[in-house]
């Protein structure tokens, strides 16, 4: 895969996947580098109640989400390549801030900027694959980057635990600002811009406002929006809980990083199994098979946890939960998206604002009532899964398992 890059070099498919991927885990190392710091956060910026710490991740993915509004209408006005090198230095400058903060409120409202301002770094790899790509294509490209991406959760936590045992939580906040150094470096040097010249649109309210009401009104892409952004919810829910979850009711103490790692490499694992599936049997029939196995799983899990269980039953069922997620977010994504090449950047904006605000709204609704057991993340599991099989019953005109994008006698590759 080439792409017209001037004067760089072409841009191989490998690197472009990579590229992509470090991108996104920026977002994602925002969160899971500070799990295991939480405690210790908390203790030294006078935080009494244990839940309480849950707001570092609650309120950056809830102003994620709303920051997500912005980034792709200026991105097709302006191209995809600005923006990104833009949220990248803004990481740098707020991580720095963060390490240096001695106030708990201070914390918050830095991570709800460093969640408003960067939000593009979410957005801008779906549009560039959505520049590139389409069909099955595309959704085999985004399991791909979302492969390389879990990467990042599978080690952030044990990255984090590293910095611990040689430094305070403060220095957890200059590994991530060094980090987005390198890879601002590495997409000013590499990154060619992929937006057509002819796509460019307006800077207008009015031209914004309808491009992204299109995606709403489409419905052929809402349901498939709306459940993907109930299974970023129970996903969110899981991680705010996570800690308390494995440290603290089943005891797996020091083990925490390992067993969290762990659940993210099999996730990773899946999305490469997506990503050698979905163009032969199509995305939608992978998507709606895994929100069906979901369901059964997480109903039988929660018949298990009201008996009582113990940390190595309830491993195994929370990791088939969350790689199940994996085949379900990367082809609804895709699915979500197919309408819309022309508007792509506002199309991401909007998917990203709802999929992240729904999302980081329901996640934190369900660390919150957590009672010391795993029995509300499982209600909560169990619920979303049955109201994302509801949508895209409605986006599918009650008509499962359809094969609407046939793969192609040659692969498109942009």
């Amino acid at each position: 895969m080439r792409f017209p890059t001037g004067p760089q070099p072409p841009l191989r498919e490998t690197e472009f996947v990579c590229l992509l991927a470090g991108i996104q885990a920026l977002q994602a190392l925002a969160i899971d580098v500070m799990l295991p710091a939480l405690g210790e956060i908390s203790r030294d910026l006078g935080v009494t109640d244990p839940n309480h710490r849950q707001l570092t991740i609650g309120v950056f993915l809830i102003c994620s989400g709303v920051g997500s509004l912005f980034p792709g209408a200026i991105a097709d006005r302006f191209g995809r390549r600005p923006v990104v090198m833009v949220c990248l230095a803004i990481y740098v400058a707020l991580s720095l801030a963060s390490a240096l903060v001695w106030d708990f409120n201070a914390l918050l409202a830095l991570r709800g900027l460093m969640g408003l301002f960067v939000s593009g770094l979410l957005v801008m790899p779906m549009a560039i694959i959505r520049d590139r790509f389409s069909g099955d294509r595309m959704a085999r490209v985004q399991s791909l980057v979302a492969m390389t991406f879990m990467v990042v959760p599978m080690l952030a936590p044990t990255v984090g635990q590293s910095v611990m045992l040689v430094a305070n939580w403060r220095w957890i906040f200059a590994v991530m600002a060094i980090l987005a150094s390198a890879l601002l470096i590495w997409v000013w040097l590499r990154l060619p811009e992929t937006l057509h010249p002819d796509y460019r649109q307006t800077i207008k309210p009015g031209v914004i406002i309808g491009n992204m009401a299109e995606v709403l009104r489409c419905r052929a892409s809402i349901g498939y929006l709306l459940g993907a952004a109930m299974m970023q919810g129970v996903m969110f829910g899981w991680l705010n809980s996570s800690q308390q979850l494995l440290v603290e009711h089943f005891g797996a103490g020091t083990m925490f990083p390992l067993i969290f790692g762990g659940i993210a490499l099999t996730m990773s694992g899946m999305n490469f199994v997506n990503a050698s599936i979905v163009e032969r049997f199509g995305a939608r029939r992978v998507s709606q098979t895994a929100v069906i196995v979901y369901i059964f799983i997480a109903a039988v899990h929660l018949l298990s946890l009201l008996r009582g269980e113990g940390l190595w039953t309830f491993v195994p069922f929370i990791a088939a939960s969350m790689c199940l997620v994996t085949f379900i977010g990367s082809n609804f994504a895709s699915i979500s998206l197919q309408p819309f090449s022309r508007t792509a950047g506002a199309a991401s904006s909007i998917t990203a604002f709802t999929r992240l605000l729904i999302g980081a709204l329901l996640g934190t609704v369900i660390g919150q009532v957590y009672d010391g057991t795993a029995i509300p993340l499982f209600i909560a599991m169990t619920i979303g899964g049955s109201l994302t099989l509801a949508l895209v019953f409605y986006s599918e005109r009650g008509v499962l398992f359809r094969r609407l994008n046939p793969p192609p006698l040659k692969a498109e590759a942009g």
